[in-house]
């Protein structure tokens, strides 16, 4: 009898804790899916090949697939630690400097819209930050429609950011993959039929996931019929500069729908092209009629910011005003940026011709016509599992490559891999 209530003791405990959790304010809460891209990063990491490649981290590798800080980073952090600068709160849209900078660089130093300043920037958390202020900002004045277009496929986070915001996603056609480029008729098509007064969001240059971007003359057409059905334009432009290496052609579909009379919303990151990744550098921008609207977006920008994170962080801002408006720094920065696009435009290059090397009888045209960090390989599922299984090749299911993760030491390799699998 004793052992038997020396037992309901040891059991009482453990029927609390079971209680307990049951009654949990946060049992309903289910697990979430893993990010695939994560999930390739972290069966990367498992892996003990010595030929193993990562093809799925969005961010820039020098030829020896090493993270690389740029120069002109480095001696704006110089010039930084020197002036002995404090850690105060910026205002509310950020640094000025660093804001008017970005407007500049986005626009250009000869738009009407920049010198008469019927625009306004504010400072953002990287692209991804900048996004969600736009989001947010749409979702309380743009009162015509609740729909955002999106091209299929777009970035991954492009859906959440617009979706909690409260926003309703919608497609286009964009990217074909039968040919591995842009399905600019379906394209048309699909924007000459979307409601009057919608949102449509286009990516500037370097188009993620896919690396297909329209040529200016579709551009133009786009454009076009974009004024005719009266929508409104969120322009996202995470690589300017680091997609072709020049920064006034990655800009000119942003510069050349204002140019139309096109008020467009924009935003801006420096993850990318000054490698300013965990530095979180980012604007948001949007063009009105006149100056006196600017200042009244303004205002209400600040009062969406404020109770979502207050002020922006100092330190990226500091660094990219820096090498924006430091001659010297700026001319540094624009042959660093160039370097890194070549790089990858070689690598590109690198690849088709490897994979003749290898005697596949496939057209790979596709991948050096693309731009920018990444690639649509037109691999299928299955012949990315045999990379992955066979020959320690991570990458995401979709056959995308980041060619920023391909080097002059690995390049070859990779092409046998693709061969044996397409072959």
């Amino acid at each position: 009898m004793a052992l038997l209530h020396s037992r309901r003791l040891l059991a009482a405990p453990r029927l609390a804790a079971a209680a307990s959790r049951a009654s949990s304010w946060w049992s309903h809460v289910e697990m979430g899916p893993p990010d695939p891209i994560l999930g390739v990063t972290e069966a990367y990491k498992r892996d003990t090949n010595s030929k193993k490649m990562n093809l799925g981290v969005g961010a820039y590798r020098d030829d020896n697939g090493k993270p690389y800080v740029l120069n002109c980073v480095r001696k704006a952090e110089a010039m930084i630690a020197a002036k002995k600068m404090d850690k105060e709160y910026l205002p509310i849209g950020g640094l000025a400097d660093f804001t008017r900078a970005s407007a500049e660089l986005a626009l250009g130093e000869n738009s009407e819209a920049f010198k008469s300043g019927r625009y306004v920037t504010v400072q953002g958390i990287s692209g991804t930050g900048s996004l969600r202020i736009g989001a947010n900002f749409l979702q309380r004045f743009f009162k015509a429609s609740r729909d955002v277009y999106l091209p299929k496929p777009s970035w991954g986070n492009h859906t959440p950011i617009f979706r909690d915001a409260g926003m309703q996603l919608q497609g286009y056609r964009y990217y074909d993959p039968k040919t591995c480029s842009l399905d600019f008729s379906g394209a048309m098509d699909d924007i000459s039929k979307i409601p009057e007064k919608s949102i449509i969001l286009l990516h500037a240059c370097a188009h993620n996931p896919t690396g297909v971007d329209p040529r200016q003359e579709q551009w133009k057409e786009l454009a076009a019929v974009v004024k005719k059905r009266n929508l409104l334009v969120y322009f996202d432009m995470a690589y300017q500069g680091f997609a072709s290496g020049d920064i006034n052609r990655d800009a000119w579909a942003v510069r050349h729908f204002i140019e139309q009379g096109i008020n467009i919303v924009l935003s801006q990151s420096f993850a990318k092209n000054m490698g300013l990744y965990g530095e979180r550098a980012g604007a948001f921008t949007v063009i009105c009629s006149d100056a006196d609207e600017a200042k009244r977006v303004e205002s209400q920008l600040k009062i969406l910011i404020r109770p979502m994170y207050s002020n922006p962080p100092v330190n990226g801002a500091r660094i990219a005003s820096l090498i924006l408006n430091t001659p010297d720094l700026r001319k540094e920065w624009l042959t660093e940026v160039k370097g890194m696009a070549d790089r990858i435009i070689s690598m590109r290059t690198q690849l088709v011709s490897n994979l003749k090397k290898e005697g596949s009888s496939h057209n790979w045209q596709h991948i050096t016509d693309q731009i920018g960090m990444f690639c649509f390989t037109g691999l299928k599922p299955e012949q990315v599992e045999r990379l992955i299984k066979e020959f320690s090749v991570y990458m995401t299911k979709d056959g995308r490559i980041s060619v920023a993760g391909v080097t002059s030491g690995n390049v070859g390799y990779l092409a046998h891999a693709i061969h044996q699998v397409t072959k």
